[in-house]
C-alpha cells in the first residue's frame, strides 16, 4: 500500500519569529509545487513562532503543513508555561511532536505522559507524532528492539485502531540524535520493520496505514537511502531542517 511519506523539520529551541519567516520563505523558493506531488512537509517551529510561520503559510499558500513539537494533555487550566492542544488546533496545527527523546530524557516525560499527549492531540483532531527510540547502551546491549516495543506499547495504549493507523510513529535512536552518527539504512530499515510489526500486533489493517519516520542525524547525502526502504515513510529532520538548502533537499530526496 502507497504511503505518502511525512518530511518533517523539528527546529527545537531555535528561531526566533523573524528568522522563522525568514527560513519558510526561503524553503519556498527552493521547493517548486511539484516537489509535493509524492512528499508531505510539515514544520515544527518553537512555540513563540507557530502564529506568524501560520499567517505566512495561508497568505502564500504555501504547501507545508505546520507543526508544533510538544502540547499539554488538558485543554486549559493552572499549568503555568504549558501550551494546550486546543491552542494549537486553533491555529491550523496539523502535527505534534509527542515523545521526543530530549522531552524524555530531559524532562522526564514517562510512555504514559506520551500516551495521554497523543490521545489528547487525536481529540483536537490533529495527528500526533509519537517518538521512540533506544539508547547506545541499550543497543549494545541487545535491547534495542525489546525497548523500543516497550515505548511504542505504552504510547500508543490510549488511542482507538482507528487513530492508530493515522499516526505518525518516528524511530529515533538517540544516540544518532545531533551527533552526526546515523544509523545505516539497513539498520534504520530493520527497526521501522520492526515498529511495524508491533502495530499489526495490535491492529493488521493499521499497521499497513501507519507512517514510521526515521530521524537521527538525516542529511542530504543519506537521505535518498533511508527512505528508499520499504518501511520508511518519511524522515524527522533536527539540524539539516535549520538551513533551507539541506532541507529542500531532503524534501527532494527522489532525486538524490
Amino acid at each position: 500500500m502507497a504511503r505518502t511519506p511525512l518530511i518533517s523539520g523539528n527546529w527545537k529551541m531555535n528561531l526566533n519569529h523573524f528568522e522563522a519567516i525568514q527560513l519558510v520563505q526561503k524553503l519556498s523558493y527552493e521547493l517548486r509545487g511539484h516537489d509535493f506531488d509524492q512528499v508531505e512537509v510539515s514544520l515544527h517551529p518553537p512555540f513563540t513562532d507557530l502564529r506568524s510561520i501560520q499567517t505566512i503559510i495561508d497568505a502564500d499558500r504555501m504547501p507545508f503543513r505546520l507543526g508544533a513539537q510538544n502540547c499539554h494533555t488538558e485543554v486549559s487550566g493552572a499549568f503555568t508555561g504549558e501550551i494546550s492542544p486546543a491552542m494549537l488546533a486553533k491555529l491550523d496545527v496539523d502535527y505534534v511532536i509527542v515523545g521526543h527523546s530530549e522531552r524524555r530524557a530531559l524532562f522526564g516525560e514517562s510512555d504514559e505522559d506520551v500516551a495521554s499527549k497523543a490521545s489528547a492531540v487525536f481529540a483536537h483532531e490533529m495527528t500526533p507524532i509519537v517518538c521512540v527510540g533506544e539508547t547506545l547502551e541499550e543497543r549494545e546491549s541487545n535491547q534495542a528492539a525489546t525497548v523500543v516495543e516497550t515505548q511504542l506499547m505504552g504510547s500508543l495504549k490510549l488511542i482507538t485502531n482507528q487513530q492508530l493507523g493515522n499516526a505518525v510513529i518516528a524511530y529515533e535512536p538517540v544516540w544518532a540524535i545531533g551527533t552526526g552518527v546515523t544509523a545505516s539504512a539497513d539498520d534504520a530499515q530493520e527497526m521501522c520493520a520492526h515498529i511495524r510489526r508491533v502495530v499489526a500486533s495490535i491492529h493488521k489493517d493499521a499497521s499497513e496505514l501507519v507512517r514510521i519516520q526515521y530521524g537521527g542525524s538525516v542529511k542530504p547525502s543519506n537521505s535518498g537511502e533511508l527512505m528508499n526502504m520499504p518501511d520508511i515513510d518519511g524522515a524527522l529532520v533536527g539540524g539539516a531542517s535549520l538551513e533551507s538548502d539541506s532541507f529542500a533537499r531532503i524534501v527532494n530526496f527522489k532525486e538524490a
